[in-house]
């Protein structure tokens, strides 16, 4: 018999490998599960194992990769599937579409070597999501970065946390993995999950559109530095609501790196930390601009409601209400000093300049505290138009740690000695105080910060107090 020429040889071979890889296609989508008009995924079906020490990473990734692909196919949101167990992974890569959704009994492991993650530093998450759309996380479990692994020697003051930067992977003391990022997204959903021991930040928004985090718990070791809770940079449209956050860094904190910040609503949410509950800056190149905190419970935290403004940009149309805050002294390594409501505007370095703060509502606000309300504008960077309406501040001295200084960290005049007051006062044209009730405890630590009110009048322009009582605290 003649042998088959080449060229038909070849033919018949790239027709075969073309069906194998249909047939491939096939198969992988096959174990698409189809809930109603919903599309799901499991881990498990990729041969991913939950068993805490091998590392499931290819597995994950190529149900989310496929997940993504039936997503854009079918038009439909895909989750992927994470039944009970522990899966260790290095950096996973959600894609558009795509719903991670970890069921209880179910965690995300984060890997604790530099291998596990990208070549850059700002890729270092656990989760990472960029420029997709359509994305989230849910389930009722949890992604955790073992933060603890991070610990280089455990400290009740500040733990000191191992850094990256002695590879030369990265600069500077704080060269660690964030949890989660979502970079670039649209239509961002995070809810029923809980994000726990952070190395680093846990919940990174960046530059996104539409995000809604509800029902979520966040948590942090409490003496664990940069583990803040949600940092939100550059973002707009953002939804915070029934959430819990205990975290040792800040916990609800707002950026501008590159752009404005506006439309970003924090409510009913329980938050304790050693740092600020809620923090505008210090990264503050840009406005900030119609923001809401309402109905928040602030737990024995360093400090309550918080504007660290350092980077020339200006703040305007922030609304604090219905809040219940009570703020405690930590150790001097952490910034803050109590202070319940602490808004400061100042240049970070001789190369920034003072952005101005305008048109501050604190309504319905009640405090107790071991210091007083701080309000400081700076020459060229004034507080103007700040009101404080139905607000009781309660004083009193719970912690043995020493009082009677000012903290403007980061930068400015770092911390500084100063007579502590009920309210203290600097650089403001405009505070409207109506309704304020200040109450001090009779004990031998309150005599020396009884003195409601301190500031210098060649600084403070245009005061008005309507109903203004203190007294002393009637248990």
């Amino acid at each position: 018999m003649n042998s088959i020429p080449t060229f038909i040889r070849t033919k018949y071979l790239i027709l075969a490998l073309t069906l194998l890889q249909s047939l491939s296609a096939t198969s992988r989508f096959s174990i698409l599960q189809h809930c109603g008009d919903d599309l799901s995924v499991s881990v498990a079906d990729y041969g991913a194992t939950g068993s805490g020490r091998r590392y499931d990473t290819d597995a994950i990734q190529s149900a989310i990769d496929d997940c993504a692909s039936a997503a854009a196919r079918l038009r439909r949101t895909c989750q992927v599937h994470f039944p009970s167990g522990n899966y260790l992974t290095a950096t996973l890569y959600l894609k558009s579409g795509v719903v991670l959704d970890v069921s209880r009994n179910a965690t995300i492991l984060g890997g604790t070597r530099l291998q596990d993650y990208p070549e850059k530093q700002e890729k270092w998450y656990v989760v990472l999501a960029e420029n997709a759309s359509d994305v989230g996380i849910t389930g009722g479990g949890e992604i955790n970065g073992q933060g603890l692994e991070f610990v280089m020697r455990f400290d009740e003051r500040k733990n000191v946390m191992v850094s990256w930067n002695r590879t030369g992977a990265c600069s500077g003391d704080e060269c660690r993995p964030r949890l989660v990022g979502f970079i670039g997204c649209k239509n961002v959903r995070i809810w029923n999950v809980s994000f726990n021991e952070p190395a680093y930040w846990c919940l990174h928004i960046v530059r996104c559109q539409n995000t809604l985090i509800h029902d979520t718990s966040i948590y942090g070791d409490f003496n664990t530095p940069n583990n803040d809770g949600i940092d939100i940079e550059d973002s707009n449209n953002t939804l915070i609501t029934r959430c819990t956050i205990n975290t040792g860094d800040d916990a609800i904190c707002p950026k501008t790196y590159t752009s404005p910040l506006y439309n970003l609503t924090a409510t009913n949410c329980w938050i304790r930390t050693k740092s600020s509950a809620i923090k505008l800056g210090s990264a503050s190149w840009y406005a900030f601009r119609g923001l809401l905190f309402d109905n928040l419970t602030i737990f024995e935290s360093h400090r309550g409601l918080a504007l660290q403004i350092r980077d020339g940009g200006n703040v305007s149309d922030i609304t604090f209400s219905n809040i219940n805050i009570s703020t405690r002294y930590y150790d001097e390594l952490w910034w803050g000093r109590a202070e319940p409501i602490y808004i400061t505007t100042c240049p970070r370095d001789s190369s920034s300049t003072a952005g101005s703060i305008s048109n501050l509502r604190f309504i319905n606000i009640t405090a107790t505290s071991e210091n007083g309300v701080f309000l400081s504008g700076s020459e060229g960077g004034g507080l103007s138009n700040i009101k404080l309406h139905n607000v009781s501040l309660s004083y009193k001295r719970w912690t043995n740690y020493t009082g009677g200084l000012v903290d403007y960290r980061p930068g400015c005049q770092g911390l500084v000695n100063r007579s502590t007051a009920g309210l203290m006062m600097e650089h403001i044209d405009g505070l409207d105080l109506k309704d304020v009730n200040m109450r001090w405890a009779e004990e031998k630590n309150n005599k020396q910060w009884n003195n409601p009110l301190d500031f210098l009048p060649s600084t403070v322009n245009n005061v008005s107090l309507l109903n203004f009582y203190t007294g002393l605290w009637q248990k």
